[in-house]
């Protein structure tokens, strides 16, 4: 933040964003808090914590958005969760482009900031495919659900709860109309597999979604494309298989379903805390084995300039890569036939590391004014940095203070990455050298 001679205050791009999107969530606060939003009157910490979710597309909420809110809070919430999650540049940009008008370097440069893209060349087509696949995504999903739910809820009901969930579940954002989640679709293949199929897609990154778009063959994919692919594959698959088999016997979760449910559930809860936040079992009945486990999911989260949070998979995978290079006793980081650079290594574990100490300082403050178990502290506190949305159940009991850390930790799990990353990659570079000298560790 500067000053310039005639007194103004020059933002740079990431602290432009913050703005914005603090901006927007105050807005959404007032909608949601007029009375024709709200069937029954909520206070103004609650109207701020639903609001700030939407926007973070995260989905964790005080009130029950399915019989609180009305029809027209509903369609706030939704709206709040397709800017938050396409980015609220992204829209602006295509006004601009509806209008007519011309795309400065400035707009290119908050874009390239919100889709956290390392250049600007390139970032106005990525956002016209961003369009174009997030809304044909989400119609034809929409199609399919009200395929399965208007002759369930009828006509109207059914046409909106396909047009909200459609909209949730691709933006990542776990949220639902009913009380229970999608607990009683448990059993139910066409919503099961649509859902996770919107959020799948949703959490994989719009550039890696161009990127198979436009070259169609993996061995002309980037690295980054073939690192999501095959890193989210593997997460899944041994997710499913965790959760399956520590759940198995649970009276509580998955042992009174059927073979066919048991492995439909166990793979909905194991790919859902990639930021998605829906579930279909109970969470608070939950082993704590389980608990922690979902919780280092989300920890890790979705693929970058995607409607997900977290740290990223790909994040996670070059820590894990430059672990395995130094005890093989290798200087440079190699995956996929490919060298991974320093600065990436770096700028990985600035995120892991400064991510941990919030959560660290969260879970801390949360201890004191909460009475709550640690490890359902804990997993209020990373599903909220991970803008997951899933809960064991403590959200509504959530103190004013607690209600305030966990809209921080929203705030901070979704627009973490387009200050930290970038601000700290923005600085100049330093013009002097120091003689290198060893420091003990281990």
């Amino acid at each position: 933040m500067e000053k310039k001679n005639g007194g103004k205050i020059q933002l740079s791009p990431p602290q432009l964003l913050v703005v914005v999107f603090l901006f927007s969530i105050v807005i959404g606060t007032f909608f949601l808090k007029l009375p024709f939003s709200t069937k029954e009157p909520i206070s103004w910490i609650d109207a701020l914590f639903t609001a700030t979710s939407a926007m973070t597309v995260t989905g964790l909420v005080t009130v029950d958005p399915g019989t609180v809110f009305t029809p027209f809070g509903q369609l706030v919430i939704a709206f709040l969760i397709q800017i938050g999650g396409l980015g609220i540049m992204s829209f602006a940009v295509l006004i601009i482009m509806v209008l007519g008008k011309k795309i400065g370097i400035k707009e290119r440069i908050l874009i390239q900031h919100q889709l956290n893209q390392t250049s600007i060349g390139g970032v106005i087509r990525l956002v016209k495919y961003l369009f174009i696949f997030s809304f044909l995504i989400e119609f034809v999903a929409m199609l399919i659900l009200s395929i399965k739910w208007v002759p369930q809820f009828g006509w109207e009901k059914g046409l909106f709860y396909s047009f909200f969930h459609a909209i949730s579940a691709y933006n990542n954002a776990g949220f639902a109309l009913w009380k229970d989640n999608l607990m009683q679709f448990v059993g139910d293949p066409v919503v099961i597999l649509v859902i996770s199929f919107l959020f799948i897609l949703g959490g994989i990154g719009f550039p890696v979604l161009v990127d198979i778009w436009t070259k169609k063959s993996f061995k002309k994919l980037s690295l980054h494309t073939k690192i999501m692919i095959i890193g989210t594959l593997i997460v899944n698959a041994a997710a499913t298989v965790f959760i399956l088999l520590i759940e198995f016997h649970n009276p509580k979760t998955l042992e009174p379903l059927t073979w066919g449910e048991k492995i439909l559930a166990a793979y909905f809860q194991a790919v859902s805390p990639r930021t998605a936040g829906f579930n279909s079992i109970d969470i608070g009945a939950m082993e704590d084995s389980s608990l922690f486990f979902i919780s280092l999911l989300m920890f890790i989260g979705a693929g970058s300039a995607s409607t997900g949070g977290g740290i990223k998979l790909s994040t996670a995978i070059v820590i894990i890569f430059s672990v395995l290079a130094f005890l093989k006793g290798r200087t440079e980081i190699n995956l996929l036939k490919r060298s991974i650079g320093a600065s990436t290594v770096i700028r990985a574990l600035a995120v892991t590391m400064s991510s941990i100490v919030f959560i660290i300082a969260a879970v801390l403050i949360l201890n004191i004014t909460e009475r709550q178990p640690f490890l359902h502290i804990l997993f209020e506190v990373v599903s909220a940095f991970g803008t997951t949305g899933l809960s064991a159940g403590i959200t509504g009991s959530l103190t004013f203070i607690g209600k305030i850390i966990i809209i921080f930790m929203m705030f901070l799990g979704k627009v973490g990455s387009l200050t930290l990353l970038f601000i700290l990659s923005s600085k100049e570079q330093q013009k002097i050298r120091y003689p290198s000298e060893d420091v003990l560790t281990g």
